[in-house]
């Protein structure tokens, strides 16, 4: 395989987050100095396979982009392969077509040997169809919120909490200050890790998650008792996908043509308002939205990506493909991509970083 590959591609899909660049960064200059392969950049995602829009990567092209959020190629989370939006039908609704025949056409065009993918879960199944005919690929985990089926630390993770971590500090001065209650909303969708990890960082009093369904009562009896405490104000760390016990997340909106349709989000409001109903107590909401998202990679995600990039390259070249970078037990290591592709790897309601936030009297939003 590895004397066969003369130009592979790189794409990177879903949404976009820290470290994307460092990993576009290692991949093309670990093919182009170490292995004399070209590579091709796929423009804004899958879109840019199914309408052949792409870019021939230099060194120069690379260069200096290690520090910059965001990524080079642009990316997309509305297009799938399997399912491309195409006009209208008679009636007025959206007409999809299986664009796969597209894809590969592009990738036969620019005589790309191999594709290296890097995104979600989502974007991992959109490659599903490519690996069905015969492309091998590579997939790099990245996500701001680590959810990715056996992957333990996504790139693009621990610049998201960090910068969640600072917004929730900032929080606390103006909550002393009136004496209020603040309710924050972070990303993370289905899962926890982002707003657990944030919550924990930035002491939170309480931290509510879509993996621990919350009781309204043990949170008000929990903020009586502070709020009538010397302390007198309190902060909540609320994960968009949290959800009152017996009841659904709240949804803000639904994408039909992308991968990942539900859109999450609202559920900051509802509790603030709940609570000041409740209560009594003056409560504020802030919500994060796609701040998350955006800003230079800490040192820590640019290694992480530039090993990635550069695992996948090596991963490649040895003959596997349709294989997945993973990072576990603080190694590298693979797996299948399809066994990535639309699964998600949630908060176990024993994890120690759940048990240290008890620990020091985090309510958790339960009635333990």
């Amino acid at each position: 395989m590895a004397s066969k590959i003369k130009r592979i591609g790189v794409l990177t899909g879903g949404g976009d987050c820290p470290g994307l660049n460092a990993v576009i960064r290692a991949v093309t200059k670990t093919a182009i100095f170490q292995h004399g392969i070209e590579v091709i950049g796929v423009l804004n995602g899958y879109e840019g396979l199914i309408c052949d829009e792409t870019s021939l990567l230099e060194p120069r092209d690379v260069s200096g982009i290690l520090t910059r959020g965001g990524t080079i190629l642009g990316t997309n989370n509305r297009c799938s392969p399997l399912k491309y939006r195409e006009g209208e039908n008679e009636d007025g609704s959206p007409r999809y077509i299986d664009a796969t025949d597209r894809c590969l056409a592009t990738i036969e065009k620019h005589g790309m040997d191999a594709l290296i993918v890097i995104g979600g879960d989502g974007t991992m199944s959109c490659t599903a169809p490519l690996v069905t005919a015969g492309v091998p690929c590579v997939g790099v985990p990245k996500t701001i919120d680590n959810d990715i089926h056996g992957c333990e630390l996504s790139f693009g993770f621990t610049t998201a909490m960090t910068t969640a971590t600072m917004s929730l500090d900032r929080l606390h001065s103006t909550a002393d200050s009136h004496h209020r209650v603040m309710v924050c909303e972070l990303m993370g969708r289905n899962s926890g890790w982002l707003t657990l990890g944030a919550g924990v960082a930035s002491g939170s009093d309480i931290i509510l998650i879509p993996e621990i369904p919350f009781d309204m009562d043990a949170i008000c009896q929990f903020l009586d008792d502070r709020m009538a405490s010397p302390a007198g104000f309190a902060i909540i760390a609320c994960a968009e996908g949290a959800r009152a016990a017996g009841e659904g997340q709240t949804i803000s909106k639904v994408v039909g043509d992308s991968v990942d349709p539900v859109r999450l989000g609202g559920i900051g409001h509802r509790v603030a308002d709940e609570l000041e109903r409740r209560c009594g107590f003056e409560v504020r909401t802030t919500v994060l939205g796609h701040v998350q998202r955006g800003g230079a990679p800490v040192a820590t995600d640019r290694i992480l990506a530039t090993r990635f990039g550069v695992a996948a390259m090596e991963l490649l070249l040895s003959g596997q493909h349709d294989r997945m970078i993973t990072w576990a037990g603080g190694t590298i290591g693979d797996i299948g991509i399809l066994e990535a592709a639309g699964k998600q790897r949630l908060v176990s309601l024993d994890h120690p970083l759940i048990e240290a936030a008890r620990a020091v009297r985090t309510c958790m939003g339960d009635r333990r």
